[in-house]
C-alpha cells in the first residue's frame, strides 16, 4: 500500500510476516518501488533492477551504492502508525 505521510509517497508492506514502511522511490533514479516485486524482504526496483532490504534499507545488489530509506512504524489497534520522514 502507497500512503503519503508529510509530503513522501512511502510504502507499507508485509515483508515475510513482517510490516515495514519504506520511501517508494528508488534512491538511484528514484524508480516507483511499489511497482517492483517484494519477495520476503527484498523489494527490486522495476527500473534498473536494484535489490535493497525493506527491512535495513541496506543495498544487496544493483547500480547503486545509496541505501533506501526505511520509516519506523507501529500497530495501534486496527491502524498503522509511520514515523513522518
Amino acid at each position: 500500500k502507497v500512503l503519503t505521510v508529510g509530503g513522501t509517497e512511502v510504502v507499507v508492506a508485509n515483508a515475510g510476516g513482517r510490516l515495514c514502511a519504506f520511501r517508494n522511490l528508488c534512491p538511484h533514479e528514484e524508480g516507483p518501488l511499489s511497482e517492483g516485486t517484494l519477495e520476503g524482504t527484498i523489494v527490486t526496483c522495476p527500473w534498473h533492477f536494484s535489490r535493497f532490504d525493506v527491512t535495513t534499507g541496506e543495498i544487496v545488489d544493483g547500480v547503486t551504492d545509496d541505501s533506501l530509506t526505511v520509516y519506523e512504524l507501529r500497530v495501534e489497534g486496527d491502524g498503522i502508525e509511520v514515523a513522518k520522514p
